[in-house]
């Protein structure tokens, strides 16, 4: 069954808090969908969920204006917090998510750039961006979209990153 990939709605929100409770995920709550909605009403940041029939299958958002420095200063949006749960996965979905996502952003800016954790979780997220063309930005790691200076500890978490970049025009 092919997914369908519409922007978030309200009535979406029960359904996808739900998926991730049951999945334990931290962080996936009513108020960061609702802060996500409100985000996507006010153009802030668009948010695309994929739907299997009546399932929730996964989303992903867009930040006109990113948090890395390096992006905004250059107008560079970022595709941030790309999901897809464990069922739906190998299907496709992150791809059709992925292309929507840069077709949307492409309507306003010939570069897209996003952020990969480095940890084995991230893997094959980190893959799918290579295949899609995406390269990093030339500036190392990043935590917390702030750059890392050499020496530095850092924690191996989500907000470990390196920030990558595609050239949209290129193919």
């Amino acid at each position: 069954m092919t997914a369908v990939i519409r922007p978030l709605r309200e009535v979406d929100i029960p359904q996808i808090v739900a998926a991730f409770a049951a999945l334990e995920w931290p962080g996936k709550d009513t108020a960061q969908y609702r802060r996500y909605l409100d985000e996507q009403e006010r153009d802030v940041r668009p948010v695309l969920v994929a739907w299997v029939g009546d399932t929730f299958a996964g989303y992903v958002t867009v930040r006109w204006q990113c948090q890395y420095e390096p992006f905004r200063a250059e107008g560079i949006p970022e595709i941030q917090d790309l999901n897809v749960l464990p069922d739906f996965r190998r299907r496709g979905i992150a791809s059709a998510l992925m292309d929507e996502a840069e077709a949307l952003i492409g309507t306003r800016s010939r570069i897209v750039g996003i952020g990969v954790g480095l940890y084995t979780d991230y893997g094959p997220a980190q893959a799918m961006y290579a295949r899609r063309g995406y390269v990093p930005d030339a500036r190392g790691a990043v935590y917390a979209y702030v750059s890392i200076e050499p020496g530095t500890q850092v924690r191996l978490d989500d907000d470990l990153n390196l920030m990558l970049t595609r050239d949209l025009d290129a193919g």
